[in-house]
C-alpha cells in the first residue's frame, strides 16, 4: 500500500488527507489531532471511520484542512477518511453508509439577498 490520497468537503471546509500505514497518527496541519481539535466529541467524529470498520491503529492520516468552523472541519476529515478506508477495502462501504459516513452533506449557507438584510430576514416595514 503506498500513500492513499481523498479530499472531503463540509460548507466551507475542505480537508485534504494523505493516509498510509502505520502506527495511528492523525496530524491535522501539522499538528496532533487531539491538539487542533481538543472537544471530546470532535476527537469521536474523527476516529469513528476507523472504529466503524475495526482498524484503529492501522493507518496514519496526514490532512490539510482549510476554511469553515471546527465543526464543518471535522464533518470534511471524517468524509475525506471514510472514502479513503472505502478505496482501500470497498467492502467497507456498507458499515460507513449505514452511519451516513459516506455521504457528502449538500447543506450550504444561504446566500444574502439584495434590498434585504440577510438570506431571509427583511428590514423593517412602515405602513405609515
Amino acid at each position: 500500500m503506498d500513500v492513499i490520497n481523498t479530499i472531503g468537503r463540509r460548507k466551507a471546509a475542505v480537508a485534504r488527507i494523505y493516509m498510509t500505514k502505520g502506527k495511528g497518527n492523525i496530524t491535522i496541519n501539522e499538528r496532533n489531532s487531539n491538539e487542533y481539535f481538543p472537544i471530546p466529541t470532535q476527537q469521536y467524529k474523527i476516529k469513528q471511520p476507523f472504529a466503524l470498520t475495526g482498524t484503529e491503529g492501522q493507518y496514519d492520516v496526514k490532512v490539510n484542512v482549510d476554511g469553515g468552523g471546527t465543526t464543518g472541519q471535522v464533518e470534511a476529515v471524517r468524509l475525506a477518511i471514510s472514502r479513503a478506508l472505502v478505496e482501500l477495502d470497498p467492502e467497507f462501504k456498507p458499515a460507513l453508509k449505514v452511519h451516513g459516513l459516506m455521504t457528502r452533506d449538500p447543506r450550504m449557507v444561504e446566500r444574502k439577498k439584495p434590498g434585504q438584510k440577510k438570506a431571509r430576514k427583511k428590514f423593517q416595514f412602515s405602513k405609515r
